[in-house]
């Protein structure tokens, strides 16, 4: 187990490479301003470096140059020292965000975690347990209801959920608003006596002992969490009851009933476990699609997480935010894979990774 992971580590500065040329293929069709805002950034001015001409900003050195300093840092023509650089962290100057990428990635990376935590929660628990539920009543009424509740999930696009959400418990019940707070407390939140543990406005309120202000900003997760929910949890059943039911027919299933196990006791130890495989190998998929959905779901809610950062600079043509936005999340990608891959020998313990 411990060589396969650190084969798949070795792995990701190989595949990080694949993906941080295709980006600076897509960054080269950009005008020499907009380049030179994914080279030069300067941490102390928060301003980008301008230059007179192409030849100062270095655009107009061969394209391999340009990559390597895109990749290992641009030098001063002064000094000679080095600023910026993916390997230092630099994903370029946030036009959209008036601040480098990375720190608009460190100021709402957290906010669109806290959706996605409790987001997780409801998608998983309740697929999972429908899953389970419809397989062990094969054919009947209960079955039947979850699979047309499922497909006519899946058929409708996150953000027709999202608008339907929205207009009837906003604007017709107004129970759910959509933001992430309240105006009233945004004063309390900055006051020296709040401290910020997470960035999580709910985990916050907690740690703080403020619950009114959990609460409300429960109260604002609502909705978001239900559209982002149901977009993705449908599929997630579908798997699981199909994978139930061949489980539930294999001999050793057919031999523990013949030992007068109980059918709950069955399939808690021994199908469900065995199931699990291939709705963790879909779960590893569907993460590229709750990343989409995050983009169209904190969009209609005016959520302000990654995923509306991403909306607002592909509108305002920021393509340096984008594409940092872009490695960063393949880099999530490729660790949550990772992570998939070593589960599947804790759960079943015949898997070997070798």
């Amino acid at each position: 187990m411990l060589n396969y992971i650190i084969r798949r580590l070795l792995m990701i500065p190989i595949l990080l490479f694949g993906i941080s040329v295709m980006v600076f293929f897509m960054i080269s069709v950009l005008s020499p301003l907009e380049r030179a805002s994914a080279f030069f950034y300067y941490p102390e001015s928060k301003k980008l470096r301008h230059y007179d001409n192409t030849e100062a900003l270095g655009l107009n050195i061969p394209m391999h140059e340009q990559y390597l300093s895109w990749v290992l840092g641009t030098p001063d023509p002064e000094t000679g020292e080095r600023y910026g650089g993916l390997v230092r962290g630099n994903l370029g100057f946030s036009e959209t965000g008036k601040m480098s990428v990375t720190e608009v990635i460190s100021n709402r990376l957290p906010i669109t975690l806290e959706l996605l935590l409790w987001s997780t929660i409801p998608m998983v628990g309740f697929a999972l347990w429908m899953g389970i539920k419809a397989a062990k009543n094969h054919n009947k009424f209960i079955d039947q209801l979850f699979r047309i509740t499922a497909i006519v999930s899946w058929s409708i696009p996150a953000f027709v959920i999202g608008m339907l959400l929205l207009l009837v418990f906003y604007c017709k019940l107004d129970w759910f608003p959509p933001g992430r707070l309240s105006l009233d407390y945004s004063t309390v939140i900055h006051s020296d006596t709040y401290i910020i543990y997470t960035k999580m406005f709910t985990i916050d309120a907690l740690l703080n002992s403020r619950f009114d202000i959990f609460l409300d900003a429960l109260k604002h997760l609502v909705l978001p969490v239900i559209t982002l929910s149901i977009s993705n949890w449908a599929f997630l059943l579908r798997v699981t009851r199909s994978s139930m039911l061949v489980t539930l027919q294999e001999d050793y299933i057919n031999t523990a009933r013949s030992k007068g196990l109980s059918e709950k006791y069955i399939v808690k130890k021994h199908a469900a476990p065995n199931a699990m495989i291939p709705v963790i190998t879909v779960g590893a998929v569907m993460f590229s699609d709750i990343l989409n959905s995050m983009v169209v779901t904190e969009t209609i809610f005016n959520y302000p997480g990654l995923g509306l950062f991403l909306t607002q600079a592909a509108i305002g043509f920021d393509l340096v935010s984008v594409a940092g936005v872009i490695i960063f999340s393949s880099f999530i990608l490729i660790l949550g894979n990772l992570i998939v891959d070593v589960l599947y020998g804790v759960i079943d313990p015949r898997i070997r990774l070798y």
